[in-house]
């Protein structure tokens, strides 16, 4: 069902948030604002206001996969029927009140609505329905009714005015409207040429006051023409009178106006009391119009973010795969900066990443880019992942970032920090994702990270899911020595005191609170004095953390050289592959025409001997010297020095090898004996030989094969 329905339906379980500003912090609230900014249609702008985090596994799908099949139509320029942009709240709201009356306008945009759903329904054929199932279900739980144009039609012309067809009465009224204004026409004109050919009238001639046809004529005048006078100008120069003559016939057009508004109001009124019975049924087709404009919107802000669509599971689970903060990654676009993906996996074995490394290094980006994510695929958005990125479903999402300082209850920072986690370890369970950003921080360092520590080993015994940051070294040791808690880094370059915003998993990282002092030039015997002054333990594994992380990142520039080296060798060898099978071929083609080639002098030397023994046939049958004739025969089939055609090929091979003969073993040099070629013995089988010729091995008969040696030059 898709999330237009749900305003019909009892509404359906939404994420649990805490504290009720989680999605604010998050920064749901600027996508929310991006998408409305795509909507048209004020019914979807409402509904991408209310955008709600949702829990259910099928209802999300179907969220995700219409704005993917959406998103497919715009990215092939592909045309789906949604037009008009309908806004008939008002309109819809007064169909359904008894003794109500729609205008011919009103009419007219009821009549686009019931246009567009019969455009939808009819695009929708039976490959449309199979390839966009997921579109197909907005209209799956409605109808197409003809009638509602039809009885539109009936009444209403493109003008949104009444057709003098719509009942006998009008016709009649309009009918005779007509010829009276004909009539009033044929009288003024008379009126106006007769006073024109007077003098007595104004620039501007005739006018309507007050619904009836009026002389302008020059003020001094009023009194002489005859009439009701109805007004003079600004001026005071000019005066509208209506003559005499005219007043019979203006009250009769009038009276005849008044009948005409009289029956289209009726003829309104009846057929809004019609459309009625369908209320219900054009609401429907409305929340319908208004989920396609929703979906558009949706598919829109997609192509803007590089939005795709990913797995989605129902348990607890995240495998994020080159993922983007959609807001951090559309400023950097619009500054051309870079944005630098993260990969992060939470699982069974994984559930809690500790992320620790040096300020301003992208740690709360990370944990806000997996939360803001997490809410976007909740509510039915894509997001920008690679399509192999997997989404598990929570139902409850907690976070801490912050200073959450709260003069209300008049709590200090860490007080308010242990009311939360308070919260946070009371209520999480196995589809809880929690954020805490500085886990501890507020206190005494010894004893905030002992405490953060405690936190940590709760929230792993309720196997919630979730990212902390830190810079407690006692957090870092115990990631790496409790199940379900991971180390994690942000990846740091401390020749250049740069961060990189690249997370490596798998480790804890520096601080580098030391190197950074060095680097920015503070007084090296103040830097030893705060040295001395830090547990010797506590400094030794910072600069082993520090030491660690930069032989990683040289491990990985290492890996990355050898990696595209190998894509380098395999490449080469792809080409040399090809070369060697176009080589082959090439020798295929040539030993095939060198046969054809002998085959061919074979031919013509049997036409020509065919030939030349018919002829002695001939002649056995005229000579009567028998014995003259059977010499010519031996002469012609057994004396070879006499009748023995060498190739060119033979030649060329006699000029250069000569045969030894022997027994043939491998290695040899050896000539085919019917087609002259020169290999080498690779292999021996038997009664066969493998010959390699060129790059071309072969099976050769042995009885075929002579050994010879290269003639001396």
């Amino acid at each position: 069902m898709p999330f237009a329905a749900s305003r019909f339906l009892p509404l359906r379980p939404n994420m649990k948030l805490f504290p009720e500003t989680a999605a604010l912090q998050l920064e749901m609230d600027k996508v929310k604002q991006l998408l409305v900014g795509y909507c048209q249609s004020e019914w979807a702008r409402s509904t991408a206001s209310d955008l709600r985090v949702h829990t259910r596994k099928d209802y999300i799908d179907t969220a995700l996969r219409q704005s993917h099949e959406y998103h497919q139509l715009l990215l092939n320029s592909s045309y789906f029927p949604n037009d008009y942009i309908l806004n008939l709240a008002r309109e819809l709201k007064m169909l359904g009140i008894p003794g109500a009356v729609l205008t011919g306008e009103d009419f007219l945009q009821l009549r686009k609505l019931a246009e567009s759903i019969e455009k939808i329904f009819r695009w929708f054929d039976a490959d449309r329905r199979t390839a966009y199932g997921a579109l197909a279900k907005v209209i799956e739980d409605t109808h197409y009714e003809k009638k509602i144009i039809a009885l539109i039609d009936e009444v209403i012309d493109e003008s949104a005015q009444v057709k003098d067809t719509a009942s006998d009465e009008l016709r009649q009224i309009r009918m005779s409207l007509y010829r009276k204004r004909n009539e009033l026409r044929r009288a003024f004109e008379k009126i106006v040429a007769k006073l024109n050919k007077q003098g007595y009238l104004a620039e501007i001639e005739e006018s309507f006051m007050n619904g009836r046809r009026v002389v302008a004529v020059y003020a001094e005048q009023k009194r002489t023409v005859k009439g009701i006078l109805h007004g003079e100008s600004d001026s005071r120069k000019t005066a509208f009178v209506e003559p005499e003559e005219t007043i019979d016939l203006n009250n009769e057009v009038q009276e005849l106006e008044n009948d005409e508004r009289r029956e289209v109001y009726r003829i309104l009124r009846d057929l809004t009391s019609r459309l009625s019975a369908y209320s219900s049924l054009l609401k429907h087709w409305h929340a319908v119009v208004g989920e396609y404009d929703f979906i558009r919107a949706k598919a829109k802000l997609a192509i803007e973010i590089k939005g795709e669509f990913p797995t989605l599971t129902d348990k607890a689970h995240i495998h994020l795969v080159q993922a983007y903060h959609p807001l951090l990654y559309l400023y950097n676009q619009r500054n051309k900066k870079p944005t630098i993906p993260v990969n992060i996996t939470l699982d069974e074995q994984k559930r809690i990443l500790v992320i620790s490394g040096p300020n301003a290094g992208g740690k709360t980006v990370t944990m806000k880019t997996v939360g803001l994510l997490q809410l976007m695929v909740q509510s039915g958005l894509l997001v920008p992942v690679h399509p192999s990125s997997q989404f598990g479903l929570f139902k409850q999402l907690m976070i801490h970032i912050g200073d959450t300082q709260s003069i209300e209850f008049e709590l200090s920072t860490y007080s308010s920090h242990l009311l939360h986690m308070k919260h946070f370890m009371e209520n999480a369970n196995g589809r809880t994702l929690f954020f805490i950003d500085e886990l501890g921080s507020g206190s005494d360092p010894s004893l905030g990270g002992a405490f953060a520590e405690v936190i940590m080993q709760e929230l792993a015994r309720k196997h919630a899911y979730g990212i902390v940051t830190t810079h407690y070294l006692n957090l870092k040791v115990m990631a790496g020595k409790t199940p379900g808690i991971i180390n994690g880094a942000m990846a740091f370059d401390e020749k250049n005191l740069q961060p990189q915003y690249k997370l490596l998993v798998g480790k804890p990282g520096s601080s580098y609170t030391f190197s950074i002092a060095e680097r920015i030039g503070l007084d090296k015997g103040l830097i030893k004095r705060a040295r001395d002054l830090v547990d010797q333990d506590q400094y030794r594994l910072d600069k082993l953390l520090n030491r660690t992380e930069q032989d990683l990142r040289d491990l990985e520039k290492k890996e990355k050289i050898l990696h595209q080296q190998i894509k380098e060798n395999e490449k080469l060898k792809r080409e040399m592959e090809q070369l060697m099978d176009r080589e082959k071929h090439r020798q295929q083609v040539e030993l095939q025409k060198e046969q054809n080639r002998i085959a061919q002098e074979k031919l013509t030397y049997l036409k020509d001997m065919e030939r030349k023994l018919k002829q002695m046939t001939l002649e056995w049958r005229k000579e009567k010297d028998k014995n003259k004739v059977i010499k010519q025969m031996e002469a012609l089939l057994f004396k070879k020095n006499e009748t023995k055609a060498v190739s060119k090929m033979q030649k060329k091979i006699d000029s250069k090898y000569k045969e030894v003969g022997g027994e043939i073993r491998v290695g040899d040099r050896v000539k085919m004996k019917r087609n002259h070629q020169v290999g080498q013995v690779m292999e021996i089988r038997g009664k066969r030989a493998v010959v390699k010729i060129g790059l071309l091995p072969m099976q050769v008969e042995i009885s075929d094969l002579v050994v010879v040696e290269e003639k001396a030059s």
